[in-house]
This record gives structure tokens, C-alpha cells and sequence, in this order.
């Protein structure tokens, strides 16, 4: 679906900051003013039958960031998450399995993360 950056800084008074930037987005989605794609990956979840198609996305995302609000002088770190796109949770699996249904209150799908050691920047 999509590599973000994840960068966090303190600012002068102590105040812990967070900013995520959208890097990439598969599909070739575009990236707005805010650093966020502008459209969501889409789904190809069957709720039913528990079952996905892997036909949206990218198999292989290759991407270059240089952080816009680099302060050669704040302290900072950064780290990478990768979202995959929509597919079934371990409960949308054993209601079609036990061929039960899904509490209305679970959300059917989920999107697996994965994350990167962060990098600490001191000047």
C-alpha cells in the first residue's frame, strides 16, 4: 500500500513532536500537500469466504526521502513502516472456517505493518 517515514523530534520547550510522511504509494497514487497519499489503497477483501486477490498494490516500492523540515540543529529520529494492503484478520478466518458469523463490533480485515531500527540524529 504504502512507506511512510516516521520522524520525531523535541522541540525547545521539551515538547515531544511526531510527523508521518507518506514516501511512496503503490498504484501510483499521488502524495498531497500534507505528505499523505491522497487515495486509500482499496480492498479486495471477501468478507464471506475469507479470501483476498493480490491484484492492487505494488510488489516492489523503491523510493528517495530528504526530510522537508531538516533542522541541522534538533535532535531527531526516524524510522520506515511499510503498510501491505487489506487482507483478512485471524477472526474473518475462523468465522468462515467455523462457518459462523463475524461479531458486528470486529472489523473484518487489517493491514500487516512492518517497521525499521529507527536512526537517532545528533548534532
Amino acid at each position: 500500500d504504502r512507506v511512510q517515514v516516521i520522524k520525531g523530534w523535541t522541540d525547545s520547550k521539551g515538547k515531544m513532536h511526531e510527523q508521518v510522511y507518506d514516501v511512496l504509494c503503490s498504484d501510483e497514487r499521488a502524495i498531497d500537500d500534507q505528505y499523505r497519499c491522497e487515495k486509500p489503497v482499496g480492498n479486495t477483501v471477501d468478507v464471506p469466504n475469507a479470501t483476498y486477490t493480490n491484484n492492487i498494490g505494488d510488489a516492489l516500492m523503491l523510493a528517495y526521502w530528504q526530510d522537508p523540515g531538516f533542522d541541522p540543529d534538533q535532535r531527531a529520529f526516524y524510522y520506515v513502516r511499510v503498510l501491505e494492503i487489506p487482507t483478512p484478520r485471524w477472526t474473518t478466518y475462523d468465522a468462515a472456517f467455523f462457518g459462523v458469523e463475524l461479531p458486528k463490533d470486529i472489523e473484518p480485515f487489517h493491514q500487516e505493518r512492518a517497521y525499521t531500527s529507527p536512526i537517532w540524529y545528533a548534532p
